[in-house]
């Protein structure tokens, strides 16, 4: 089965979420206020196209999808749990520049983003080790 990119963006009305170019010949699109509420309706829309495309008897090509942030949306998704001084002990970006890229005024360098992905990535991994006693 496909591997499909469904990026996550901050939009006028919240987040959307929409499938990367792909060669299929359907495409698919999800908004909400949240990014739990953009992730259910884009889930909703995939079901209701491939629902559709059964109907009329047209073929549908079934995918596996996986959700991308970019890095403004993790900001400030991310910014109710995590402040920037945090994100940058985490990640090891400067806070003024993690705030150019949430505000936009800025854009992360491919090697920026590896940066704040990794950070998180071992920042995950370090919660996943932790046990209370």
């Amino acid at each position: 089965m496909k591997k499909v990119k469904v990026f996550i963006e901050l939009s006028t009305y919240g987040y959307s979420a929409y499938m990367d170019d792909t060669p299929l010949n359907y495409s698919c699109i999800g908004e909400g206020k949240t990014v739990e509420e953009t992730i259910e309706d884009f889930n909703a829309a995939y079901r209701e196209i491939r629902e559709y495309y059964e109907s009329i008897g047209k073929y549908f090509e079934e995918v596996e999808y996986e959700f991308y942030y970019d890095t403004a949306s993790f900001l400030q998704y991310f910014g109710k749990t995590f402040s920037l001084a945090g994100l940058e002990v985490i990640t090891g970006v400067n806070q003024t520049q993690l705030g150019h890229y949430l505000h936009g005024r800025r854009k992360p360098t491919r090697k920026t983003i590896d940066k704040i992905q990794h950070g998180v990535e071992r920042f995950a991994q370090e919660l996943t080790r932790v046990r209370f006693a």
